[in-house]
């Protein structure tokens, strides 16, 4: 309690010293510097601009690769009555994820009002600029929804083809069906969201006074996309719950086996698993990637308001890393996809832990590498307001990132020791 009452103290000192001395910046306060003055020797002279043109063709690549799977897996072979339990599921989801919509808009127009009073009437904005932030929160709303739409049709097309990939006994090819579709989610989520927020800094800027919005709009898309993930997160988790106890009750009271086909129970129940586990995931996860690439870009260009070239040449740094995650998540799984194959194909039994474990340790390495190679050509011969050369930047930065990258790999780690069928803490309990 005391330490509760010193930090609020603080907090409150804080606020009036702001006020008193003018220190605080606002989204108003966000002014994004032009990225085309901005030139890469260690890239042959390639301006800023230019890099992100090649960033929204390889988050066109990265979509293509996505929708190429979500077909392939379709075209798949699988038994019709498979066919049609999927296609019910798919139907309920479809209901949910309406019902779902239909919250958010009611959520949005609360949100929306809250908006307008903000940029409008405390910051004096016009009109005209408050619509074009509100559209940018519809498009971050528009994101995490379409994409745990996308998430949940693969999964309810692929789940009756890996059933029926099952019973011809071959593990392996059983195995990358399912691979193939969470990585089609994981990739096309990264580039519809690097997408929108590559035309919202390179776009916007080009209509009248687009320039002085992008700050706001990247704040509204921030807004929306939380909103959204938020919304199909929590809602999500809650229905998976609710719908396994009522399948669950449906056994007890009918004295209805949990997956007797007689209980529409289990219908509800892979349904509410959809929910809980894709769509509340993959919007979550869409969001993540936005919120934190709107955090850092603010921090930027607020900290380097008084070195615009600097916060243009860092900016431009910052979506080159995140762009190159497209290639380097492609280039591993295809090699993955190589090794596993050479591993274990033709066998009828193997550590399905195997593959996706090899996938994330290769990517990770390959991510570093490349981290590594895309500073030192971009930040080699960094310099900072001054002029004084900054020769250790692109290093530093490298390493930051990489241990991020190394957090994500270990963290699944350290999840297997609960989890895994070869943890022997598993074993025990088993």
């Amino acid at each position: 309690m005391k330490k509760t009452k010193i930090l609020l103290w603080a907090l409150a000192a804080f606020c009036l010293f702001g006020l008193a001395t003018n220190v605080f910046a606002g989204e108003a306060d966000i002014k994004i510097p032009s990225l085309s003055e901005v030139k890469f020797a260690g890239l042959g002279g390639i301006s800023g601009e230019m890099l992100m043109y090649l960033g929204i063709l390889l988050c066109g690549v990265g979509a293509l690769f996505g929708l190429v799977q979500y077909k392939q897996t379709k075209a798949l072979p699988v038994h019709e009555s498979m066919a049609k339990v999927s296609h019910m599921i798919w139907e309920t989801c479809k209901t949910y994820l309406f019902t779902q919509g239909k919250f958010l808009a009611i959520l949005w127009l609360l949100i929306a009002a809250c908006m307008v009073y903000y940029f409008k009437v405390l910051q004096g904005n016009s009109m005209g600029n408050v619509v074009v932030i509100l559209l940018a929160s519809v498009l971050g709303i528009l994101g995490s929804y379409g994409v745990a739409w996308f998430g949940i049709r693969i999964n309810t097309v692929s789940n009756s083809r890996t059933a029926f990939s099952a019973l011809k006994g071959n593990p392996f090819a059983t195995l990358g069906i399912p691979l193939r579709s969470g990585m089609s989610v994981g990739l096309l989520l990264v580039c519809v969201e690097l997408f929108f927020m590559i035309c919202i800094l390179m776009f916007l800027p080009m209509l009248p006074g687009g320039r002085e919005l992008v700050g706001p709009c990247f704040i509204g898309f921030a807004i929306g996309e939380s909103l959204g993930a938020s919304v199909l997160r929590i809602c999500g988790g809650i229905f998976t719950k609710i719908a396994d106890i009522g399948s669950d009750l449906m056994k007890i009271v009918f004295k209805l086996p949990e997956d007797d086909p007689k209980n529409p129970g289990v219908i509800a129940d892979c349904t509410g698993d959809n929910a809980g586990d894709s769509v509340g995931p993959t919007a979550d996860g869409f969001e993540t990637y936005g919120v934190t690439g709107v955090a850092l870009i603010a921090f930027l260009a607020l900290a380097l308001a008084a070195s615009p070239k600097i916060c243009a040449t860092l900016i431009v740094w910052l979506f080159t890393m995140r762009a190159l995650m497209i290639v380097t998540s492609l280039v591993s799984y295809f090699v993955n996809e190589a090794i596993s194959k050479a591993m274990f194909s033709g066998k009828k039994d193997f550590d399905f832990e195997a593959p996706l474990t090899h996938l994330v340790w290769l990517t990770s390495f390959v991510s570093i590498i490349v981290t590594f190679i895309a500073s030192k050509l971009l930040l080699g011969d960094f310099t900072d307001a001054n002029g004084t050369a900054q020769p250790a930047l692109w290093w530093v930065l490298s390493v930051i990132i990489s241990c991020g990258t190394v957090a994500g790999a270990l963290i699944p780690e350290f999840t297997k020791v609960f989890v895994s069928t070869n943890s022997r803490h598993v074993k025990e309990v088993t």
